[in-house]
């Protein structure tokens, strides 16, 4: 659709000149980034009072990028999302709601679908959002990789685990930067021209990955970057950048999204170097 192109093209320009924004500018940057999806129903003083500004650096915000003002800029995202509208309140938001209302006690089972909604809402947020583009250029780093190593703190960790894991049954060399014994950056001595570092970060984001990220980049290796937003520390180091955004229930942030994107991103990297295997193999010697 020509008007999420739109949009895409715009947080691609919010992200180009986020470092030239204002602090308050900064603040609506990254609540548009990261509310496209329901921007088109909020008023302007509800954006402003979670970003705690005055409704007016909203409008000099849509100015900065070209509109008019706010409901210009509204209805771009208005166009572009108008099915959501009609869509019934999210599993986070029937839970809250329990909460609120107080009528009854939570059970396991409620608080288990309100992480199976999160989850759901997560994963056709990745799915709508999800850049091609990038997704080939992560690809094609890590085909190209002599040595692959893949860092990521706390929250990020499991995620980190996974994929060193799930890359490991491929022939390239792998190096999960555990930190253990806050040896991140010893972890990452010997990367070097050639290698790919994955850096993993979401919000609150870890000092320790972007430190290891801008490591990788004095080194000499590129660097694939797994986040929750163009407008993170992390997008700027980034040589192929996948942005994510989870789903929350009870404030706790679900995984799937992120998860399914990474297996999703070794079963791409498998099939194109079993393709690469099959055209270098001559005929008659392939194996089972």
């Amino acid at each position: 659709m020509a008007e999420v192109a739109a949009i895409d093209q715009l947080i691609q320009q919010i992200a180009n000149e986020y470092e030239s924004l204002s602090r308050q500018l900064k603040l609506i940057a990254k609540y548009v980034e990261q509310h496209r999806s329901s921007l088109m129903l909020e008023r302007i003083s509800d954006i402003a009072a979670a970003c705690d500004v005055q409704p007016s650096a909203i409008v000099r915000f849509a100015q900065r990028f070209g509109y008019s003002g706010f409901s210009e800029m509204q209805e771009v995202f208005r166009q572009a999302y108008t099915e959501q509208t009609s869509a019934p309140p999210n599993y986070q938001q029937r839970i809250r709601k329990l909460i609120v209302d107080g009528d009854r006690q939570l059970s396991a089972g409620d608080m288990t679908r309100a992480f199976i909604g999160a989850s759901y809402a997560g994963l056709n947020d990745l799915a709508a959002g999800l850049d091609d583009v990038q997704l080939e250029a992560a690809v094609t780093l890590l085909q190209q990789a002599d040595n692959i190593y893949v860092v990521g703190v706390r929250r990020s960790f499991p995620i980190a685990s996974y994929i060193a894991y799930a890359l490991e049954h491929t022939a390239k060399r792998v190096h999960l930067v555990s930190g253990l014994g806050g040896m991140h950056r010893d972890q990452m001595r010997s990367i070097r021209r050639g290698d790919v570092a994955i850096a993993i970060s979401f919000a609150p984001y870890g000092k320790e990955t972007l430190q290891c990220a801008r490591l990788a980049q004095d080194n000499g290796a590129k660097v694939l970057v797994i986040t929750d937003s163009k407008l993170a520390p992390l997008a700027r180091a980034a040589d192929a950048l996948l942005t994510v955004t989870e789903g929350s229930a009870f404030a706790f942030r679900s995984l799937t999204s992120t998860i399914c994107l990474c297996q999703a991103l070794f079963i791409a990297l498998a099939y194109r170097l079993e393709s690469d295997i099959k055209e270098i193999t001559p005929p008659g010697e392939e194996t089972d």
